[in-house]
């Protein structure tokens, strides 16, 4: 018996001292069951997205406050609390504080390049850093490696899409575009599937609503969808979906871009990216 307690207490003594020599914070791969694990999530931005020991977290990055979590097998009360349209034994959670144009493209991707599905997307009233909402994006898989990779792959995608956000003081502008619009963009805004797919952003509202006369003037392209102020949450921002052709499509948002970041300059400094503009 005497035996059997140093062995047990050398145990926790090992296991106590590999805690307290980890940085959960800072580690730069998950572990956890062996269906969960990957590699580590690489990014462009030096130490901007990070991982840690905790088996359902994927990765975390200061762009949009952004957060990605699995659940392995997720308990059947919280399925059925959540009021899913399917049930999925394991889900991808993408979620922000600040952004929702950039997360559902990334979601887009992701959902291409993996074998899932979206289960939901909801905007969140935050307004943290800003006139816009906050984000949580569900992915469905049987499969978590699946499920896992499709936030991994959504996480990296936010530096390109964050890209396209400009936000000075006063506000912001946003544009996002694809050429063939998949599962997320067709939940969240009701697109044509394989169509190219257009968002225009701009906050305050008054200079969305610019943005949207401007690209629809400057293109020959369909409107998917209009929000204001009254059905956004009442998030101070004007949101314009469009799809069509792809080169309209792409002018369209181009046009819409310059016009709404020349408006918001007058309101303050020269409205500044973080990342790099793709849509060129």
């Amino acid at each position: 018996m005497a035996d059997t307690k140093s062995m047990v207490d050398e145990i926790l003594k090992r296991v106590l001292m590999r805690i307290d020599g980890a940085d959960l914070s800072k580690t730069t791969g998950a572990t956890g069951n062996a269906s969960c694990v990957s590699s580590p999530v690489s990014s462009p931005t030096t130490n901007q997205l990070q991982t840690s020991m905790i088996t359902e977290h994927v990765g975390s990055t200061t762009t949009g406050d952004t957060i990605g979590l699995v659940i392995a097998n997720v308990d059947s009360q919280v399925l059925e609390a959540m009021k899913l349209t399917k049930s999925y034994r394991s889900i991808g959670i993408l979620g922000s504080r600040t952004g929702a144009g950039p997360q559902i493209m990334a979601a887009d991707e992701a959902v291409k390049a993996t074998n899932t599905e979206i289960v939901s997307i909801e905007l969140a009233r935050d307004m943290k850093g800003g006139a816009g909402s906050g984000s949580l994006i569900i992915f469905g898989g049987d499969d978590v490696s699946d499920v896992r990779r499709s936030v991994e792959v959504a996480l990296r995608e936010l530096e390109r899409t964050f890209g396209e956000v400009y936000m000075n003081e006063a506000g912001h502008v946003e544009v996002q575009y694809t050429a063939r619009a998949g599962e997320a963009l067709v939940t969240a805004f009701g697109t044509p599937e394989g169509k190219a797919f257009g968002l225009i952003v701009g906050a305050p509202a008054a200079i969305g609503v610019v943005m949207a006369d401007t690209a629809v003037k400057s293109a020959n392209v369909d409107v998917v969808g209009y929000r204001s102020p009254s059905s956004s949450a009442m998030s101070n921002e004007v949101i314009l979906q469009i799809c069509g052709d792809s080169g309209a499509v792409k002018q369209a948002v181009k046009a819409a871009r310059d016009v709404g970041l020349a408006l918001l300059e007058t309101m303050g400094d020269i409205p500044k990216n973080k990342g790099n503009a793709y849509i060129i």
